[in-house]
């Protein structure tokens, strides 16, 4: 995939869901609220594995805390009846409680000591598994990884594993990098679309939409923004990437950046796509909670009727 693509208008729908989450009802009422409210017109879905820490070899792909293949081919299943595009996304989570991207090991293998030749396969197996569930549910969009910094300089494993998933998944392929890390990978050849986590400050974003701009001309790949968001926190404008910033909830510094992000998309037409950070599945909290959440959902927000309008613009 090269050149202009469809502007996929996504959130991130479903965060870490547990096995058999789709055995209620809960689940569908949320997606429908997320479509109408929205206007979105694709959701991405994670399913992530887990490992006990960063160093950790083996990874958890099937069991209660991993949703199962029929709860991602119910939510398709669910997702195209409300018109909206689906986006899979593999992901792994550390039990310990440390973020995916400080998982690493010694570049030069030591006895006794964990490393790559160990972690890969266990990724490239949840990797297949979910490119599986990409292939057999028709999905738009298989994202292969998601923010995991301490690995992204092993381009010779990171090539192998997405030959791999192609193998199974024929669709188009995309990496989500971390934010600040776009102009550092080496292997975006590798993929059809480049993405990663806008995080940024609000008073930022030019400079790094040009320089991401800059990325996305260099290697001749449309780009989007896997993820996006911003908690509704005081200050986190400034801190949108800092889930524990933030001493009081405030929807308004939540709306403040979701302005700008949105303004700096029209500047910046480059910009494929948006992965809105998250809307819960099955635990969504009631609309006229809102004002007192002080997470990144943005349901019965401020923020939400600001993307509403930019879904109503796409549209037209």
């Amino acid at each position: 995939m090269t050149g202009q693509m469809p502007f996929l208008n996504a959130y991130t729908y479903g965060f870490c869901e547990k096995r058999g989450f789709t055995g209620g009802t809960a689940w569908k009422a949320s997606l429908e609220r997320l479509a109408c409210s929205t206007g979105c017109n694709a959701i991405i879905l994670p399913v992530c594995a887990w490992q006990e820490h960063t160093y950790s070899t083996e990874m958890i792909s099937e069991g209660p805390d991993v949703m199962s293949a029929e709860d991602v081919a119910r939510v398709c299943a669910h997702a195209r009846k409300l018109g909206l595009r689906v986006i899979l996304k593999a992901m792994v989570n550390c039990r310990d409680g440390y973020w995916r991207a400080y998982i690493r090991f010694f570049d030069a293998p030591v006895p006794t000591e964990p490393g790559w030749k160990d972690w890969f396969p266990a990724w490239q197996r949840h990797v297949c598994g979910v490119a599986r569930m990409a292939e057999d549910n028709g999905a738009d969009l298989l994202c292969v990884g998601c923010e995991m910094v301490g690995t992204d300089h092993r381009e010779a494993e990171w090539r192998a594993l997405i030959a791999a998933a192609r193998e199974i998944y024929h669709g188009p392929v995309s990496y989500n990098c971390d934010k600040y890390q776009e102009d550092r990978l080496t292997w975006w050849d590798a993929v059809d679309v480049i993405s990663s986590s806008g995080y940024y400050p609000m008073d930022e974003l030019d400079q790094h939409f040009a320089r991401i701009q800059a990325v996305a001309e260099r290697e001749g790949r449309p780009f989007m923004f896997m993820e996006c968001g911003c908690p509704s926190r005081e200050g986190s404008e400034f801190r949108p990437n800092d889930w524990r910033f933030g001493r009081g909830t405030d929807p308004e510094a939540q709306e403040r950046w979701y302005r700008a992000f949105l303004d700096a998309l029209r500047r910046h037409p480059f910009v494929r796509g948006t992965g809105w950070w998250d809307w819960p599945a099955t635990r969504l909290y009631p609309d006229f909670a809102g004002p007192d959440n002080n997470g990144y959902c943005t349901w019965g927000k401020p923020a939400n009727d600001l993307i509403a309008a930019f879904s109503a613009e796409l549209r037209r």
